[in-house]
This record gives structure tokens, sequence and C-alpha cells, in this order.
């Protein structure tokens, strides 16, 4: 029985320490590769349909932002898998068990959002509640992201609530997107970046 204790007890220490210390899987080119291809998309959005209006425009716009949004999934949790591969290790469980336990609500919320969302018709609503999602799953999370991060969750959350509020379909124009998760996520893959350099330094 004190044996299980025990182990219960440092599971519990391993899932605390794991709250407070920064995520080490993360990968900073991944989070740019998405940032980038957020700008590609946005280039895409212009050239196919720059302001969408009817019916037909936003199923082109739901195309091109859930594709743009299975590259960043694939980009970056193939990254995760490599990091989980390499540091196999019952540190390395803890703090994604930590992570997924954190950011989970936000992630679920944003695909109950946007169901229900396109079932309802009210497309111009996307931009603002995506936006507003991933902001909360920073925020939920910041503790294991590199420092800085909370700064670029509150831009996430101001430019959602603005956008929520935008008249029509205003909010889907093409350099919406572009501007918030292209540049959002290029920041978030330079903030990883510059905190992973010391540690290579040192090693």
């Amino acid at each position: 029985m004190d044996v299980a204790r025990a182990i219960a007890d440092l599971d519990e220490v391993r899932s605390r320490l794991a709250a407070v210390q920064r995520f080490r899987g993360l990968s900073g080119p991944a989070a740019v590769a998405s940032g980038v291809a957020a700008l590609g998309s946005g280039l895409v959005q212009l050239i196919v349909v720059p302001h969408p209006a009817s019916p037909a425009d936003a199923a082109r716009y739901v195309a091109i932002w859930i594709a743009c949004l299975a590259f960043a999934l694939a980009v970056n949790y193939g990254a995760l898998a490599v990091w989980l591969a390499r540091n196999w290790t019952s540190r390395a469980r803890t703090e994604l068990r930590t992570a997924a336990v954190a950011v989970t609500p936000a992630v679920v919320a944003g695909g109950a959002f946007t169901a229900a969302l396109l079932a309802r018709g009210d497309v111009g609503m996307l931009p603002g509640t995506w936006a507003l999602c991933y902001a909360l799953g920073l925020l939920a999370s910041r503790t294991m992201l590199p420092r800085g991060t909370a700064t670029v969750a509150l831009a996430f959350a101001a430019i959602g609530a603005a956008l929520l509020f935008a008249h029509g379909t205003n909010a889907l124009t093409w350099w919406v997107m572009p501007l918030t998760f292209g540049c959002g996520q290029v920041a978030i893959g330079i903030l990883i970046d510059r905190e992973e350099a010391p540690a290579q330094g040192a090693a």
C-alpha cells in the first residue's frame, strides 16, 4: 500500500511540475511552417474567393481554411510524434498528458462551435470564433509555452472578439485569416526557436 501511495504521489508531483514547466515537444519550424501555410492560403483565397458573399463562396472559403488546418495539424503533430519517438520517457509522457489536458477543452469547443455555425449558415462568425478558441487554448497552456506567448494569445483574443462584431461576411475577407493565424503562428514559432537556442548553445 505504501509503495502504491508513493508511486501515486510521484505521478502527482510530475504532473504538477509539468504544468509549470515548458513543454519540450513544441517545434518552432513546424509552427512557422503552419503560419506560412496560412499566409499562402490567404493568397489562394485572394485568387479564388477574396470576398465571400454567396453560399457557394462560403463553401470555397471553408474548404480553403480546412485544408490549411489539416496541413498545420499534420506538420505540428508530425513534429510532436518525432519528438516523442526520440524522447519516450515518463517525463515526456507526463508533459504530453498535461499539455493535452490544458488545450483539449478549447479544441473541443472550437470544433463544436464550427459545426454549429456551419449548420446555421453563420460562416461570417467562424474567424472570430477560431481566434477566440485558439486564444483560450494558448492561455490555458501558457505556463508550458515560451515567454511572450500570452501576449500573442491576448492579441488572438482581441482580434477574435472584434471579428465577431464584423458586419455580415466582412470577417471572411481574404486578408483576415493570414493576418491573424499566419502572423500569429510565425510569431509563436519564433518564440519557440528563441527559447530553444540558448539551451542548444549550452549543450
